[in-house]
């Protein structure tokens, strides 16, 4: 192993994430304990200045160095730019990010010296207000995804994994995610090895994908009309049947176009969309906790094939349905 440590800058700004901040350097620091070497990496917390910091749960932060002087810095180069997040409730009080522009300018500027760049959570808003995300595909925290896609149309905005890698720009999903996406920064510098022996220190599951899901977002209660909530439970009673955009249409009583358009303005996705996305988190439950076969899971959520539901798991998950019963079948 090299005994260059990599330098890793961590974004703060008022109202940030603690956990978001906390959490990566907690998973960096146990490289040195598994490994006993003086390679690693050497984390830093940089604000606009020396000012403590108070955090989204009022604890404060001091920073070790200003952005400016990381900015004006001579010689280092920077390995890991690591932008965390904020949010604030809108006067509905639904959940948004929030971005300020002073931070962008820095991640901006920063990023152009960086070999790779990561955000955490809702920090994926700031990589994308930066413009580091456009023509990328990423992540953030399922509540913000519709925001970050709405706000940022040249970014392709998956809200389903854990993380995910576009060359060198990383995107993670929300809260406890940020050890996910640390200890995959770790495997990718020092190996698998390294990085589950720092997943046993932590109590984690050993490797969790970054195509494993978030949380059953598609399922989640999004939308705000009546009409969309009856046929979200239309669709769930009615997971095996063929349920075209006809007969989704039939059922809500307007045409296929109306249809196409409600399900745009209030779950964000089209029908054909939605409907295999409720269909692959039925099927994720059948394979976490039945001895089902693949056949008998497929008609069951109404993929008909196999390979219907090998396609649609790859195109979810990132993964395949043996692949996902292998890591987190619960059934004994």
């Amino acid at each position: 192993m090299s005994t260059v440590s990599r330098f890793v800058v961590i974004v703060l700004f008022d109202g940030v994430d603690l956990l978001d901040v906390t959490g990566p350097p907690e998973v960096f620091s146990l490289l040195r304990r598994e490994v006993g070497d003086a390679a690693g990496y050497d984390v830093v917390l940089a604000a606009e200045t020396m000012d403590p910091v108070t955090t989204s749960a009022g604890v404060r932060i001091l920073p070790d160095i200003t952005l400016p002087e990381v900015a004006s810095g001579p010689g280092r180069s920077i390995d890991t730019l690591l932008v965390p997040g904020s949010v604030e409730l809108d006067g509905r009080g639904r959940v948004r990010a929030v971005t300020d522009p002073a931070v962008v300018g820095r991640v901006k500027a920063l990023a152009g010296r960086a070999r790779r760049v990561a955000s955490v959570c809702v920090g994926a808003h700031v990589l994308a207000q930066a413009g580091l995300l456009d023509g990328r595909r990423a992540t953030t925290h399922w509540s913000t995804a519709r925001q970050l896609a709405a706000e940022h149309p040249a970014v392709e905005v998956d809200a389903d994994p854990i993380f995910i890698r576009d060359q060198d720009v990383w995107t993670g999903a929300g809260i406890s995610a940020c050890l996910d996406l640390s200890l995959a920064l770790v495997a990718e510098d020092f190996g698998e090895a390294v990085a589950l022996r720092i997943a046993r220190q932590l109590v984690m599951y050993l490797k969790r994908p970054g195509g494993q899901s978030q949380f059953s977002v598609p399922l989640e209660p999004l939308s705000t009309t009546r009409r969309v909530e009856d046929l979200r439970h239309h669709i769930t009673r009615n997971i095996a049947a063929p349920l075209t955009v006809g007969d989704l249409a039939a059922h809500a009583h307007v045409s296929e176009r109306q249809l196409t358009r409600i399900f745009k303005t209030e779950l964000g996705m089209t029908p054909a969309a939605y409907v295999e996305s409720a269909r692959v988190e039925v099927a994720r439950n059948q394979l976490e906790s039945t001895d089902a076969t693949l056949e008998r899971v497929a008609s069951a959520c109404g993929f008909n094939t196999t390979d219907t539901l090998i396609r649609a798991f790859r195109r979810r998950l990132d993964t395949t349905p043996t692949e996902y019963r292998n890591r987190f079948r619960s059934a004994p």
